[in-house]
Protein backbone atom coordinates (compact mmCIF):
# COMPACT_ATOMS: atom_id res chain seq x y z
CA UNK A 1 0.00 0.00 0.00
CA UNK A 2 1.29 3.35 -0.62
CA UNK A 3 2.65 5.98 1.53
CA UNK A 4 -0.69 8.48 0.54
CA UNK A 5 -2.89 5.51 0.84
CA UNK A 6 -1.98 4.62 4.30
CA UNK A 7 -2.66 8.63 5.26
CA UNK A 8 -5.74 9.04 3.55
CA UNK A 9 -7.59 6.11 4.04
CA UNK A 10 -8.65 7.47 7.49
CA UNK A 11 -10.53 10.33 5.83
CA UNK A 12 -13.41 8.32 3.99
CA UNK A 13 -12.76 5.24 2.75
CA UNK A 14 -11.64 3.73 6.89
CA UNK A 15 -13.12 6.31 8.22
CA UNK A 16 -13.29 5.61 12.18
CA UNK A 17 -16.78 7.02 12.98
CA UNK A 18 -18.37 6.85 9.98
CA UNK A 19 -17.25 3.50 8.21
CA UNK A 20 -15.37 1.60 11.10
CA UNK A 21 -17.56 3.15 13.84
CA UNK A 22 -15.38 3.28 16.86
CA UNK A 23 -14.86 5.38 19.38
CA UNK A 24 -19.28 6.39 19.77
CA UNK A 25 -18.89 7.27 23.45
CA UNK A 26 -16.89 10.20 23.05
CA UNK A 27 -18.49 10.41 19.12
CA UNK A 28 -22.16 10.40 20.99
CA UNK A 29 -21.29 12.03 24.57
CA UNK A 30 -19.14 15.34 23.41
CA UNK A 31 -19.89 16.02 20.13
CA UNK A 32 -22.81 19.09 21.42
CA UNK A 33 -20.77 21.62 19.60
CA UNK A 34 -17.91 22.16 16.96
CA UNK A 35 -15.35 23.07 19.24
CA UNK A 36 -16.11 20.16 21.69
CA UNK A 37 -15.32 17.89 18.41
CA UNK A 38 -12.44 19.38 17.68
CA UNK A 39 -10.90 19.56 20.97
CA UNK A 40 -11.56 15.69 21.14
CA UNK A 41 -10.81 14.85 17.49
CA UNK A 42 -7.53 16.68 18.18
CA UNK A 43 -6.56 15.19 21.66
CA UNK A 44 -7.21 11.78 20.52
CA UNK A 45 -4.99 12.35 17.29
CA UNK A 46 -2.23 13.29 19.49
CA UNK A 47 -2.51 9.70 21.60
CA UNK A 48 -3.47 7.77 18.22
CA UNK A 49 -0.14 9.18 16.75
CA UNK A 50 2.43 9.13 20.06
CA UNK A 51 1.30 5.28 20.62
CA UNK A 52 1.78 4.04 17.06
CA UNK A 53 5.17 5.87 16.97
CA UNK A 54 5.72 4.20 20.24
CA UNK A 55 4.57 0.64 19.85
CA UNK A 56 6.03 0.64 16.06
CA UNK A 57 9.09 1.17 17.83
CA UNK A 58 8.95 -1.49 20.75
CA UNK A 59 6.61 -4.05 19.51
CA UNK A 60 9.73 -6.76 18.72
CA UNK A 61 10.87 -6.26 22.64
CA UNK A 62 7.13 -6.66 23.80
CA UNK A 63 6.09 -10.16 24.47
CA UNK A 64 3.03 -11.92 23.37
CA UNK A 65 1.36 -12.87 26.55
CA UNK A 66 1.48 -9.27 27.53
CA UNK A 67 0.75 -7.18 24.33
CA UNK A 68 -2.18 -5.55 25.05
CA UNK A 69 -1.25 -4.54 28.34
CA UNK A 70 1.40 -2.59 27.28
CA UNK A 71 -0.74 -0.92 24.55
CA UNK A 72 -2.67 0.31 27.08
CA UNK A 73 0.07 1.36 29.37
CA UNK A 74 1.59 3.24 26.53
CA UNK A 75 -1.50 5.02 25.82
CA UNK A 76 -2.46 5.62 29.19
CA UNK A 77 1.04 7.48 29.28
CA UNK A 78 -0.17 9.61 26.52
CA UNK A 79 -3.24 10.18 27.56
CA UNK A 80 -2.52 12.16 30.72
CA UNK A 81 0.21 14.05 28.65
CA UNK A 82 -3.09 15.38 26.68
CA UNK A 83 -5.18 15.70 30.19
CA UNK A 84 -2.32 17.52 31.83
CA UNK A 85 -1.78 19.94 29.23
CA UNK A 86 -5.27 20.72 28.55
CA UNK A 87 -5.99 21.16 32.16
CA UNK A 88 -3.17 23.54 31.89
CA UNK A 89 -3.54 25.58 29.34
CA UNK A 90 -7.25 24.61 27.82
CA UNK A 91 -9.49 24.94 31.42
CA UNK A 92 -12.53 25.65 29.86
CA UNK A 93 -12.42 22.47 27.10
CA UNK A 94 -10.78 20.22 29.50
CA UNK A 95 -13.84 21.12 31.93
CA UNK A 96 -16.32 20.81 29.00
CA UNK A 97 -15.20 17.32 27.78
CA UNK A 98 -14.65 16.46 31.16
CA UNK A 99 -14.47 12.65 31.72
CA UNK A 100 -14.19 11.64 28.21
CA UNK A 101 -10.62 12.75 28.33
CA UNK A 102 -9.77 9.80 30.10
CA UNK A 103 -11.91 7.76 28.60
CA UNK A 104 -9.50 8.01 25.18
CA UNK A 105 -7.43 5.14 27.23
CA UNK A 106 -10.14 2.66 26.12
CA UNK A 107 -11.14 4.29 22.59
CA UNK A 108 -11.48 1.45 20.49
CA UNK A 109 -9.59 3.38 18.06
CA UNK A 110 -6.28 3.67 19.55
CA UNK A 111 -6.31 0.32 20.56
CA UNK A 112 -7.32 -1.07 17.45
CA UNK A 113 -4.77 0.80 15.23
CA UNK A 114 -1.85 -0.27 17.97
CA UNK A 115 -2.74 -3.89 17.51
CA UNK A 116 -3.73 -4.22 13.81
CA UNK A 117 -1.52 -1.94 12.32
CA UNK A 118 1.55 -0.22 14.21
CA UNK A 119 2.43 -3.77 15.86
CA UNK A 120 3.17 -4.75 12.31
CA UNK A 121 4.58 -2.02 10.04
CA UNK A 122 7.50 0.61 10.13
CA UNK A 123 7.78 3.37 12.36
CA UNK A 124 6.87 5.63 9.21
CA UNK A 125 3.66 3.85 7.87
CA UNK A 126 2.83 3.85 11.78
CA UNK A 127 2.80 7.51 12.05
CA UNK A 128 1.24 8.16 8.63
CA UNK A 129 -1.55 5.43 9.48
CA UNK A 130 -1.98 7.55 13.05
CA UNK A 131 -1.84 11.07 12.05
CA UNK A 132 -4.36 9.94 8.66
CA UNK A 133 -7.17 8.08 11.39
CA UNK A 134 -6.70 10.87 14.20
CA UNK A 135 -7.54 13.64 11.70
CA UNK A 136 -10.01 11.28 10.38
CA UNK A 137 -11.60 11.22 13.30
CA UNK A 138 -11.37 14.90 14.42
CA UNK A 139 -12.84 15.61 11.41
CA UNK A 140 -15.92 13.25 11.94
CA UNK A 141 -16.41 14.56 15.42
CA UNK A 142 -15.83 18.34 14.10
CA UNK A 143 -18.16 17.85 11.12
CA UNK A 144 -21.01 16.36 13.73
CA UNK A 145 -20.25 18.87 16.71
CA UNK A 146 -20.70 21.55 13.97
CA UNK A 147 -24.40 20.39 12.27
CA UNK A 148 -25.66 20.02 16.06
CA UNK A 149 -25.03 23.41 16.79
CA UNK A 150 -25.80 24.90 14.17
CA UNK A 151 -29.25 22.74 13.67
CA UNK A 152 -29.11 23.20 17.91
CA UNK A 153 -28.47 26.80 18.85
CA UNK A 154 -27.83 28.50 15.42
CA UNK A 155 -24.11 28.63 15.77
CA UNK A 156 -20.84 27.56 15.02
CA UNK A 157 -17.65 27.76 16.89
CA UNK A 158 -19.59 30.19 19.30
CA UNK A 159 -20.53 32.24 16.26
CA UNK A 160 -24.49 33.26 15.09
CA UNK A 161 -25.01 31.91 11.89
CA UNK A 162 -28.37 32.89 11.80
CA UNK A 163 -30.85 34.44 14.04
CA UNK A 164 -34.22 32.72 15.55
CA UNK A 165 -34.37 29.59 17.96
CA UNK A 166 -32.37 25.83 16.73
CA UNK A 167 -34.18 22.89 17.66
CA UNK A 168 -33.52 21.89 20.92
CA UNK A 169 -33.48 18.08 20.26
CA UNK A 170 -30.15 18.43 18.11
CA UNK A 171 -27.99 19.39 21.20
CA UNK A 172 -29.82 16.93 23.15
CA UNK A 173 -28.74 12.92 22.96
CA UNK A 174 -31.28 11.75 20.39
CA UNK A 175 -30.04 14.40 18.12
CA UNK A 176 -26.58 13.21 18.18
CA UNK A 177 -27.90 9.88 16.84
CA UNK A 178 -30.15 11.61 14.08
CA UNK A 179 -27.19 13.42 12.73
CA UNK A 180 -24.44 10.65 12.84
CA UNK A 181 -27.00 8.37 11.15
CA UNK A 182 -27.23 10.90 8.00
CA UNK A 183 -23.36 11.45 8.08
CA UNK A 184 -22.78 7.55 8.14
CA UNK A 185 -25.55 7.16 5.16
CA UNK A 186 -23.80 9.94 3.18
CA UNK A 187 -20.36 8.59 4.01
CA UNK A 188 -21.35 5.11 2.74
CA UNK A 189 -22.89 6.88 -0.73
CA UNK A 190 -19.55 8.85 -1.33
CA UNK A 191 -17.24 5.34 -0.37
CA UNK A 192 -19.31 3.19 -2.94
CA UNK A 193 -19.13 6.03 -5.69
CA UNK A 194 -15.51 6.55 -4.66
CA UNK A 195 -14.03 2.45 -4.27
CA UNK A 196 -16.32 0.95 -6.19
CA UNK A 197 -16.39 1.49 -9.36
Amino acid sequence: MSKLKIFTKGFLKENPVFVLLLGMCPVLGVTTSAENGLGMGLATTFVLLMSNIVVSLIKSFIPDKVRIPSYIVIIASFVTIVELTMQAFLPELFDSLGIFIPLIVVNCVILGRAEAFASKNSVLDSILDGLGMGLGFALALTILGALREILGSGAIFGINVYSGDGALVFVLAPGAFIVLGYLIALSNKLNKKLYNK
